[in-house]
């Protein structure tokens, strides 16, 4: 005769419930404010002609920089809208290019 001998189930021992570790957000430095320059150096016209000073709103490409990044006010993003157009109907500035900068 065989000595059969009954089967031992390992079961799984429930830990007790352990605390749950967030992750801190990685303390990072705050970014500068945006401040529309214009109000801050208190210039009130945008003048086409002045292809360098309009060149900071536009990107690699010559696109407009939207005002969430450039942080301009709705006024003067406009005005920097119109100069841009004008200075590009001028051949001031390009339309469309690969390194502007």
């Amino acid at each position: 005769m065989l000595n059969l001998k009954p089967l031992k189930l390992k079961t799984m021992a429930v830990k007790p419930k352990q605390e749950i570790k967030y992750l801190t957000a990685v303390k990072t430095e705050k970014r500068q404010k945006k401040y529309c320059r214009f109000k801050k150096l208190g210039i009130k016209y945008v003048d086409y002609k002045d292809a360098e000073f309009l060149k900071k709103f536009l990107n690699d490409q010559g696109k407009m920089l939207p005002r969430r990044i450039t942080g301009n006010s709705l006024k003067f993003q406009r005005k920097v809208a119109q100069a841009i157009k004008k200075a590009r109907q001028m051949a001031l500035l390009p339309y469309v290019t690969d390194l502007l900068k």
